[in-house]
């Protein structure tokens, strides 16, 4: 196959590949940020402690990660079906991607937030601040450069598991590697693939670890 042959199916993979990591990222995002500060909250020595609530929601959290995604992704056909209405193509495959990095996301946000200098939490509390004014002015902005080196890592997971998805049927770089790669052979197109998957999780690493030093000498110069 030649390289002009190849310009166009790379490229629509591209976007799909992109589209699926971007819109799962932001779910994720949205889930595991609340669901990581409530395992640090509810658990022992948390502003709202509850230990039956943080032992809940740390089997789930648990159950999530321990889950192989290509189990995963077939586990929820009939979720993602229900949701948008198929199971196959770059839009159902946000669906399991999100639901995968919820809780791995989340794990990363508590590390994250249990790092935070407990003296500073009760600095904020004896000074009369709730929950929330502790969560928002304390824990999360303390933590930031933490929480974005953990969201770095988990848009990598997430190239990766959109190109397991992409075997299935969900489009993107993964369905172009196998579908012309493996089943038609053609070695040509696979290492190209492979190779703009290397060069997407560098640039993503690259662009995490920059803003990761940039939040820590702003903390610093604060």
């Amino acid at each position: 196959m030649t390289w002009s042959q190849m310009q166009p199916l790379l490229l629509q993979a591209g976007v799909d590949t992109l589209y699926m990591v971007g819109w799962s990222t932001l779910v994720a995002a949205l889930g595991g940020l609340p669901l990581g500060v409530l395992l640090v909250l509810t658990d022992r020595g948390g502003m709202l402690r509850n230990l039956p609530v943080s032992r809940v929601l740390g089997a789930i959290v648990n159950v999530g990660r321990s889950l192989p995604f290509v189990i995963l992704l077939v586990a929820l056909i009939p979720f993602t079906s229900l949701v948008v209405g198929t199971f196959i193509g770059p839009t159902a495959a946000i669906v399991p991607l999100a639901v995968g990095a919820i809780p791995f996301f989340a794990r990363l946000v508590e590390t994250a937030v249990r790092e935070v200098d407990r003296g500073l939490v009760e600095a904020a509390q004896a000074m009369g601040g709730g929950t929330g004014t502790v969560v928002f002015k304390v824990l999360l902005p303390q933590a930031l450069p933490s929480l974005v080196a953990g969201l770095t890592t988990t848009v990598i997971v997430l190239i990766g598991y959109s190109a397991m998805a992409g075997v299935v049927g969900a489009g993107g770089l993964g369905d172009l590697a196998h579908t012309y790669g493996y089943q038609r052979f053609e070695t040509s197109l696979m290492l190209v693939t492979v190779a703009v998957l290397i060069a997407l999780v560098t640039l993503v690493q690259l662009l995490g670890d920059t803003a990761v030093r940039l939040l820590a000498r702003r903390e610093r110069g604060a």
